[in-house]
């Protein structure tokens, strides 16, 4: 069996990982603290970041949630009722839907916002290659 040798790169990749996971770790856990699920809490960033307009519709969230169609429908209807987002129809186009945060929402992913700006605060992203460039001494 042949070895690979450890390079920098790998180390950079490997850490940078296994940081990303702790992150992702510790975002899963908010949400359920908070009294919703980590899909939630990414369906209410998605609404109201990802477009830059406040709202998405339901195929722009697919998109961000990289998610099939359907499955965000259902994720949808669920937190509508829960009373985190609230659906909107077009008047002239019923199949055009805009989803919006309801102030509950907006409270919950408020807090959530800054409990993971202090976690983000504590990882050394700056060391983590993020743009990783081949050289021939590695």
């Amino acid at each position: 069996m042949q070895r690979y040798p450890v390079t920098r790169t790998l180390r950079q990749l490997s850490q940078f990982r296994y940081q990303l996971r702790l992150f992702l770790r510790f975002s899963e856990q908010a949400a359920r603290a908070a009294g919703i699920t980590p899909q939630q809490h990414q369906l209410l960033l998605g609404v109201s970041g990802f477009t830059g307009r406040g709202w998405a519709t339901i195929s722009e969230l697919a998109e961000f949630l990289q998610e099939r169609h359907n499955a965000v429908v259902t994720l949808v209807n669920r937190a509508c009722r829960a009373k985190l987002v609230q659906k909107e129809t077009v008047a002239r186009d019923r199949r055009f839907i805009r989803v919006t945060l309801t102030p509950a929402g907006l409270a919950v992913l408020i807090k959530l916002s800054s409990l993971h700006q202090k976690e983000l605060a504590r990882f050394e992203w700056g060391r983590l290659p993020l743009g990783l460039k081949k050289t021939g001494k590695e």
